[in-house]
C-alpha cells in the first residue's frame, strides 16, 4: 500500500521533526492558494456584479438619435436641426433584413417641480412615451397590471404604466394602483400597470422611478406631431449590432437630406460593445489572477522544494543505510515525495478553505448588506476548487522531484563513510 500507518508516523515524524522549519515553508504553500482563491473569488464577484447591472437587458442593443448636422447638404446649411419621425420608424423596420426589435421612445419635459401628482402626494420622475415591443429590449417585470399595448398606441390612449419607486412613494398606503388616475404635468392618465425595471441601464431613466406612456400619446401631449427622441434597437441573432446601427444610421441620412459622410448628425450608442469590452476586460483580469496568484504559489512550492533538499542532505547516512539493507529506489521516491506531497497538501488545503471561507464571510457581513457594490457573490465554483486543489497536489509532487533525484544518486557506501 502506498499510505499504511507506519509510513505515514515516519512522514509525519520526520516533518514534525522541525516545526518552525515545516511552518515557515508551509505558510508560503498556504498563502500561495489563499491569495489565489481570494483573488478568483473577487474577480469572478466583480464580473457577476458588472453583470447583474446588465441583466433584463438585451445585450445586442444599439441607440441611435438626432443632432444637429455638420455639414451643408442639399440647399440645407450647417448646424440644421431635424428630427426622426414616424414615417422613419416604419421605413426602417422594412429595410433591414438583421433588424430583430425597432422600439421608438419619446421624452417630456419634467419642468420644475413635482411633475407626478395623486391626491396629497406628488414627486419629480422621469416621462418617457414607448412602444409595447421595448419589453423585449429592457425586460420589466410587471407587479400589477400590464404593460402598454397596441391599442393604447393605436388609439393614443392616455394611459401609463408607473415604476416601483413611483408606486411606493405616490401611493404609501400600497393600496392597488390599477384603474386610479395620475395626473402627468397637467394631463391624467389611468394607471394600468406597475413594473420594477430589471436592469441598471437606463435610457432617459430607469424604469423603476419612470412614468410610461404610449408613445404616441405623449407625441400628442407634447404636441410635437409624429417626432421620436431615440430609436432603440436589437439585432438578430447571430447579427451584429454594430451593422444594424450603421445600417440605420445610413437610411436615416438618406430620407431626411443629410450628408453620408456627416457622423455627427445621428449619434449612436452601442451596448453589445460596451458589453464586449466588459468581456474582454474580465478575461484580461482572470489572466493576470492566475498570473499573480500561480506566481505567489510557485514561490511557495520552490520553498518545499528547497526544503525537501535540505531535508535529504540531512538524511544522507539514513539514505545509505537503507540503500544498503536493501532498499529499493521507489521505496526512496515514495518516502521522499510522499512527504513533499503531505507538507503541501495539509497547507494548500488550509490555504484553500480559508480562502473560500474569506469569501463566504465577506459576502455575508459586508457585500449583501451593501448597497449599490460592484461585487455580487464573490465565490469561486465547485470545478475551479476542484481544479485548483488538483494544481495543488501536483506542485506537491513536483516538489519533491528534485530532491528525489539527489536521493537517488546518494551511493550506500559514500552515505555511511559520512560523518
Amino acid at each position: 500500500m502506498l499510505f499504511d500507518s507506519d509510513r505515514f508516523t515516519e512522514i509525519w515524524v520526520t516533518i514534525s521533526r522541525n516545526k518552525v522549519r515545516s511552518l515557515l515553508t508551509g505558510f508560503g504553500v498556504f498563502w500561495g492558494i489563499f491569495l489565489l482563491i481570494v483573488m478568483m473569488g473577487a474577480g469572478t464577484g466583480m464580473q457577476r456584479g458588472m453583470l447583474k447591472n446588465l441583466e433584463g437587458f438585451a445585450t445586442n442593443t444599439c441607440i441611435v438619435g438626432a443632432e444637429p448636422t455638420s455639414e451643408p447638404y442639399k440647399g440645407f446649411q450647417k448646424g440644421r436641426r431635424w428630427t426622426i419621425h414616424n414615417r422613419d420608424f416604419e421605413i426602417l423596420k422594412q429595410s433591414i433584413p438583421e433588424l430583430d426589435v425597432l422600439s421608438p421612445m419619446v421624452f417630456a419635459d419634467r419642468g420644475a417641480g413635482d411633475n407626478v401628482i395623486h391626491g396629497e402626494h406628488s414627486g419629480s420622475y422621469n416621462v418617457r412615451g414607448l412602444h409595447p415591443n421595448y419589453q423585449l429590449i429592457e425586460s420589466p417585470f410587471i407587479t400589477k397590471g400590464r404593460f402598454i399595448n397596441d391599442m393604447d398606441i393605436s388609439l393614443k390612449r392616455k394611459v401609463c404604466v408607473i415604476g416601483k419607486d413611483v408606486y411606493n412613494e405616490i401611493f404609501p398606503t400600497k393600496t392597488d394602483p390599477v384603474g386610479e388616475y395620475l395626473r402627468v404635468s397637467g394631463v391624467y392618465y389611468q394607471i394600468v400597470g406597475v413594473a420594477s425595471g430589471m436592469s441598471n441601464v437606463s435610457i432617459g431613466g430607469r424604469t423603476s422611478s419612470s412614468v410610461l406612456i404610449p408613445f404616441t400619446t405623449l407625441q400628442q401631449v407634447n404636441n410635437s406631431g409624429d417626432e421620436i427622441d431615440i430609436l432603440s434597437a436589437t439585432a438578430k441573432p447571430n447579427c451584429s449590432a454594430k451593422t444594424v446601427e450603421e445600417k440605420m444610421k445610413t437610411i436615416l441620412k438618406a430620407n431626411n437630406s443629410i450628408s453620408p459622410t456627416d457622423n455627427q448628425a445621428v449619434f449612436g450608442f452601442n451596448l453589445e460593445e460596451v458589453f464586449n469590452m466588459f468581456k474582454y476586460l474580465f478575461l484580461g483580469i482572470a489572466i493576470l489572477i492566475w498570473i499573480v496568484g500561480s506566481g505567489t504559489l510557485i514561490a511557495g512550492i520552490v520553498g518545499v522544494s528547497n526544503i525537501m533538499m535540505v531535508t535529504v542532505k540531512e538524511r544522507t547516512k539514513e539514505i545509505g543505510v537503507r540503500r544498503a539493507l536493501g532498499a529499493k529506489p521507489i521505496t526512496i521516491v515514495m518516502q521522499i515525495m510522499s512527504e513533499s506531497l503531505l507538507l503541501t497538501a495539509i497547507f494548500g488545503l488550509l490555504g484553500l478553505t480559508s480562502g473560500i471561507l474569506t469569501l463566504y464571510l465577506a459576502d455575508v457581513y459586508w457585500i449583501q448588506k451593501a448597497e449599490n457594490l460592484f461585487l455580487t457573490d464573490p465565490m469561486v465554483s465547485f470545478g475551479t476548487a476542484v481544479s485548483s486543489t488538483i494544481i495543488l497536489l501536483f506542485c506537491g509532487l513536483i516538489a519533491g522531484y528534485i530532491p528525489t533525484l539527489r536521493a537517488l544518486q546518494i551511493k550506500a557506501i559514500d552515505a555511511i563513510r559520512e560523518e
